[in-house]
């Protein structure tokens, strides 16, 4: 049985509009660093120090182990990328995924960043990922389900002849990293049922393959996780508060790409 998504109140609601505002000026503060020559490492460091800066916590480092202070998912790399010596080079595509803790209550969201001149696919891709966010968050009303979400986003990538990754999915965000409802970004019979009401915080975070959907996670670190073609992947990710007058974006940026934005 799952446990039913907490639904908050007009309080509850200012926490998580205050942890999400401030999750996006962190995102901001990386925005100008993240090009080629820095090293993942030193972008970890930033968002690290700046956290802390500010009298926060950032989220992932401890996380059920997690070693680092954000994550840093580079071409074929789906999600939850390791900071590491590794220095991003003129064409890389590079998702930072941003998660704190302000006051008890989470923020979190993802953008991917074209490094220099990339080629006409990375653009696609990264541009197709982009805009399924968009679409998904637009058929959003007080009285959608979850399936809404997952048919949006699958219908916006299919033409494009990418792929939508079904090992990883959006979820629940409240004083929990990881909670009800969760967001598959694909149709499924299942969320046809799961009600999206006013009160409830979610993420949405498409990943979009260039190739085939699936994923493998690298036993080595037991974190990172691939396309299996080693083919690209990007990823953008909001988290959304639903209102009695339908979705509200706490995670938008002052300098980041916004809604119709053309990579």
């Amino acid at each position: 049985m799952k446990s039913r998504p907490p639904i908050y109140n007009r309080e509850e609601r200012d926490k998580l509009r205050e942890a999400s505002r401030f999750n996006a000026d962190l995102m901001d503060f990386i925005r100008p660093h993240v090009k080629p020559g820095i090293t993942t490492d030193e972008i970890n460091t930033l968002a690290h120090n700046y956290t802390l800066e500010h009298g926060h916590v950032p989220a992932t480092l401890g996380y059920k182990g997690y070693p680092k202070s954000c994550c840093t998912s580079i071409n074929e790399v789906v999600c939850h990328g390791i900071p590491d010596d590794t220095v991003l080079k003129e064409g890389d595509i590079v998702n930072v995924d941003l998660t704190t803790i302000v006051n008890g209550w989470f923020g979190d969201q993802s953008e991917t960043f074209l490094i220099g001149e990339v080629s006409d696919v990375a653009r696609e891709l990264v541009q197709v990922t982009f805009d399924s966010l968009f679409a998904s968050i637009n058929v959003l009303t007080p009285q959608s389900k979850v399936y809404d979400i997952g048919r949006a986003i699958y219908d916006y990538v299919k033409p494009s002849g990418f792929s939508v990754v079904r090992d990883f999915q959006g979820h629940g965000l409240g004083r929990s990293f990881h909670q009800e409802p969760g967001i598959p970004h694909y149709p499924t019979v299942h969320t046809r049922r799961d009600a999206l009401r006013p009160g409830m915080c979610f993420t949405i975070e498409p990943m979009i393959n260039e190739g085939q959907y699936d994923t493998e996670v690298d036993p080595a670190d037991g974190w990172t996780a691939r396309t299996v073609d080693r083919k690209l992947t990007a990823q953008f990710e909001h988290t959304i508060l639903m209102t009695e007058e339908g979705p509200e974006i706490l995670t938008l940026t002052k300098t980041g790409p916004q809604e119709g934005h053309k990579f």
